[in-house]
């Protein structure tokens, strides 16, 4: 690890194409790691958990892997924190979609459906409407683009975490940011120059830190 590349630990806990977060941070200057060692994961200038899936079996496989424990090292240690999709869901107390699944309780609240007005999931490019001048979104152009693959939502029990939305028939959660930790409901890794421009910010903080 250098300061020019810090160590971006991306959580390895066997679910889905964990390497695209990987790589997207690669391009944007990181040494990206996939890792599932609770030394390098302490050792990372900033943690990632992606997610992709059901809530319960992400929750499961993050509980089967023994990374619970490390990933809540990891926010409390104050370092870069950013959760994706399905790991930014984790980061709530609950998930509709997994009735008695306990989530990390990170962030106070429950992931809650779309409603049944709107076709689920939403996949489709959409429009973030910026809501907090959080770091993790600085420098993005209006309107910036993102990549939405997603059928539930958060909804904090806070809403001054709520840091971007976006509009599907209904307004959308779609990032948070509390603290050291930020999270995206949509997938910066899979939406082109704006979403690397917030991953770059990520690493930059990494940098810095």
């Amino acid at each position: 690890m250098t300061p020019e590349r810090p160590l971006v630990a991306v959580l390895d806990y066997g679910i889905g194409n964990l390497r695209s977060a990987q790589k997207a941070l690669e391009r944007v200057g990181a040494d990206a790691r996939l890792s599932a060692d609770p030394a390098l994961i302490a050792d990372a200038a900033a943690v990632v958990l992606p997610g992709v899936g059901a809530f319960g079996a992400c929750m499961e496989a993050l509980e089967r892997s023994g990374l619970v424990g490390p990933t809540l090292d990891a926010v409390a240690s104050g370092r870069p924190f950013l959760g994706i999709c399905v790991g930014c869901q984790l980061l709530f107390e609950g998930s509709e979609e997994s009735p008695g699944v306990a989530g990390l309780g990170v962030l106070a609240g429950t992931v809650r459906w779309l409603p049944d007005t709107v076709k689920r999931p939403q996949m489709q490019w959409n429009t973030l409407q910026v809501r907090r001048p959080a770091p993790f979104l600085a420098g993005l152009p209006e309107p910036a683009w993102m990549y939405f693959v997603h059928s539930l939502h958060p909804m904090p029990t806070d809403p001054a975490v709520v840091a971007a939305t976006c509009e599907y028939g209904v307004t959308v959660n779609a990032a948070f940011w509390s603290g050291s930790v930020q999270a995206t409901q949509f997938h910066p890794e899979k939406s082109g120059a704006h979403g690397l421009a917030l991953l770059a910010n990520v690493v930059r903080q990494a940098a810095e830190a």
